[in-house]
């Protein structure tokens, strides 16, 4: 089951950042929806470590989307091509922008992305491959997530959602919070932060589209107050967070064996 149709309910991920396919593996195991991996703030290219992660995510069986760098038209394709089900991509600000990154990630009539069967996106042109179907699939199930991290976007954001072609929408509480110079806080307690948030979640639902958001502190009174607020798909940790808290308490139990 593509991860398009588990969007009926709330869905569940994690971010992805040390770049081990072992944390995607286990992220697959304990049943998360998706993970997130991110090649925009790691060492992460669209090359072999990232293909090793999204056949990580495949063999578990957790859908594998992709922080891409920037949305320039080859890295979206790359990643797509490598077998991300979907694209997050950062710093989008206007609509002319989002018009571009659909023409890249989608193939004609719905944009003009280049295409190749030689690639795992479409199964190297195996077995009962047929263009008109592989590009009619893409189309479909390939999902894309414009970041909304920036007064540019919110104060295009009307434009930026009606573009056909857009899923969801992952607000970014760290960026949006620096680029208008408030305390970051990914809890969005701050009332400019939880204000956009707001917005967002009204406008995107009102057109049929996705929110995805940040869930933290990582407790159940937090997943209940996001999912109130009409989250659709929440991040609940990533890997950096989940190694720092079990060194944290490793130090914590050799200081307490040493006093």
């Amino acid at each position: 089951m593509s991860l398009r149709d588990r969007l009926d309910r709330p869905t569940f991920g994690m971010n992805v950042y040390s770049g081990a396919p072992a944390a995607v593996e286990i992220a697959g195991n304990w049943g998360l929806d998706f993970v997130f991996i991110d090649a925009e703030h790691t060492a992460l290219g669209l090359d072999l470590p990232m293909e090793r992660m999204i056949l990580a995510a495949r063999l578990a069986g957790v859908a594998p989307l992709v922080r891409v760098p920037d949305s320039t038209p080859t890295g979206l394709r790359k990643a797509l091509e490598l077998g991300a089900e979907g694209v997050i991509i950062p710093q989008v600000h206007t609509a002319a922008q989002m018009r571009e990154i659909v023409a890249a990630t989608k193939f004609p009539p719905l944009g003009r992305r280049g295409g190749d069967s030689s690639v795992r996106s479409a199964n190297y042109g195996g077995p009962g491959f047929d263009w008109a179907e592989y590009a009619a699939r893409a189309n479909h199930e390939t999902l894309l997530l414009p970041m909304a991290e920036s007064p540019e976007f919110f104060a295009e954001i009307d434009a930026i959602l009606d573009v056909p072609g857009i899923d969801a929408v992952h607000f970014g509480p760290a960026d949006y919070s620096l680029s208008c110079g408030i305390p970051v806080d990914y809890a969005m307690r701050h009332p400019q932060v939880r204000e956009a948030m707001r917005e967002l979640i009204a406008k995107c639902h009102a057109r049929g589209i996705k929110i995805m958001l940040p869930c933290f502190p990582y407790e159940a009174a937090q997943v209940s107050e996001l999912l109130d607020e009409g989250a659709d798909m929440l991040l609940v940790g990533n890997d950096m967070a989940f190694l720092n808290a079990g060194c944290r308490n490793a130090t914590a139990l050799a200081k307490g064996a040493r006093a």
